[in-house]
């Protein structure tokens, strides 16, 4: 059996002012069919910021891999490429 895919999103202060609080609605925009398949969790802070100097909040972390300037478009694309080719 698939795991979820794994979405952990930052809601440090810097990410949350930089976009990320758009980020809190992604469940609610999800298509329905993955409701099932995606587990997303809020994280106080990412730690990106000082670890990644040429990357930009918001920052968000999809099967332990770590996206800058997320916004809801961009993760939901990613998800679906991970859905879709079974990278989960």
């Amino acid at each position: 059996m698939a795991t979820k895919v794994e979405v952990r999103i930052c809601f440090g202060t810097l990410c949350h002012v930089m976009g990320g609080a758009a980020l809190d609605m992604l469940e609610e925009l999800m298509p329905h069919q993955w409701k099932d398949l995606v587990d997303i969790k809020g994280a106080n802070c990412l730690e990106a910021c000082n670890q990644i100097p040429d990357q930009k909040p918001p920052f968000v972390e999809i099967d332990g891999t770590l996206y800058d300037q997320a916004t809801l478009a961009k993760v939901m694309h990613i998800i679906k490429h991970q859905l879709e080719n079974g990278i989960h």
